[in-house]
């Protein structure tokens, strides 16, 4: 079997995404598709990656998205492992609308586990499909911005972007 890869030019640099079976398993600001093929289970790891230019719905939900249709990667696919927590936040992570944020203690409280917010954080620091699963719309309690794996600024940026405020290009 052999899953998919492809890198798409976006205003915040190279976003490569992995697919098997047309399902999203793993997304991020990476100039490679092999870096998120080395972040994968074992099982996915050890089959054989594919690069293409085009992976037909995934690439232009991206696109779309990047374009100014914020919802357009709302209904991909997406599939990671994880333990039943993880797998409710990151859920509840893609339940929140493009352009809203919620705190870590109210994602953990969607996830089932209220006073979880470490936890919660932990989900989004585990996230293999950034973007797509938007980590980058969970925030600290007092509306500090918290963290995220490809910076703050790229945090910033997709929630200026989501909200239809001026981002620089």
């Amino acid at each position: 079997m052999t899953i998919y890869g492809s890198t798409l030019d976006t205003p915040l640099g190279p976003f490569s995404v992995i697919v098997d079976d047309d399902v999203l398993v793993a997304a991020g600001f990476a100039a490679d598709p092999e870096e998120m093929h080395g972040r994968l289970d074992a099982a996915r790891r050890s089959q054989p990656l594919k690069i293409t230019s085009d992976l037909g719905p995934v690439t232009a939900a991206v696109r779309d998205y990047f374009a100014g249709d914020v919802t357009a990667i709302d209904a991909l696919p997406v599939e990671q492992p994880g333990g039943a927590f993880r797998t409710a936040a990151w859920k509840a992570m893609r339940a929140v609308p493009a352009g809203e944020t919620i705190t870590y203690g109210e994602l953990a409280a969607q996830a089932g586990s209220p006073g979880a917010g470490q936890a919660a954080g932990s989900a989004c620091s585990q996230n293999r499909i950034a973007l797509i699963v938007p980590c980058h719309r969970i925030i600290q309690t007092g509306g500090g911005p918290g963290g995220y794996y490809y910076g703050l600024d790229v945090k910033a940026w997709l929630l200026a972007h989501e909200r239809g405020e001026q981002v620089l290009s």
